[in-house]
């Protein structure tokens, strides 16, 4: 539980960074042009990622290995669900700059 509660507090300490980190992000696509909900898919998949981690590493102190990498694995599938339409567009990019022949 100690574990759980000084993760918890780290992480509500650094909210406030998070934020203002995500914030830049934003306004720096927005300037440049890129659409927001790839900008949003990918905050998405970092924060999937960090939760993932966090969820795991818990787990894995808790001596229960078996549930970090199923947490592992389910992180790992929900980042591949979300980056599915991103690909998509970037495949069709891709295609779509080639020469016809």
């Amino acid at each position: 539980m100690l574990i759980l509660f000084t993760g918890c507090a780290i992480f509500l300490f650094l909210v406030d960074q998070i934020h203002g980190i995500i914030a830049t992000i934003e306004v720096l696509a927005a300037n440049a042009g890129i659409n927001t909900m790839y900008v949003k898919t990918i905050l998405k998949i970092i924060g999937i990622a960090y939760i993932a981690e966090f969820a795991s590493h818990i787990s894995k102190d808790a001596g229960m290995g078996a549930i970090a990498a199923k947490v592992e694995l389910a992180g790992k599938i929900l980042i591949l669900a979300l980056a599915v339409p991103i690909l998509t567009v970037l495949i069709d990019t891709i295609i779509n700059m080639m020469p016809v022949r």
